[in-house]
């Protein structure tokens, strides 16, 4: 007769711990809600992205350079450029022009769809 012992195998991992039930949850959001509730209404400040930083250099009257918007972000051109395009996928208009040194100027236009009515 031969004798089997039986060992753990070193593989296995303890269990996790169970999570939080949803009614926990809603016990917590709620006590959440009610302490912001019961602060003065605050307008909170909007978040400073990188994005929103080359949206504001785009809406100003100047415009801005594919340089300044670089310098402003810490982007790469390339980053840049792919950003204007998705703000033209977005339905936004970019309008390009030259200044006398030859640089492009990039200018944040009307929304398409927006101003044109037809």
């Amino acid at each position: 007769m031969t004798d089997t012992i039986t060992t753990e195998s070193k593989s296995s991992r303890p269990r996790r711990a169970a999570r939080k039930s949803n009614t926990e949850t809603e016990v917590a959001g709620q006590a959440t809600a009610k302490a912001k509730a019961l602060k003065p209404a605050q307008a909170a400040p909007e978040r400073q992205t990188k994005a929103s930083m080359v949206e504001a250099l785009l809406a100003r009257k100047a415009g801005a350079t594919l340089n300044a918007m670089c310098e402003a972000t810490g982007w790469q051109a390339h980053t840049c450029r792919a950003f204007l395009t998705g703000l033209r996928k977005k339905g936004k208009e970019i309008a390009r022009d030259k200044d006398t040194t030859g640089a492009t100027i990039y200018k944040l236009g009307e929304s398409k769809g927006q101003g044109a009515a037809g």
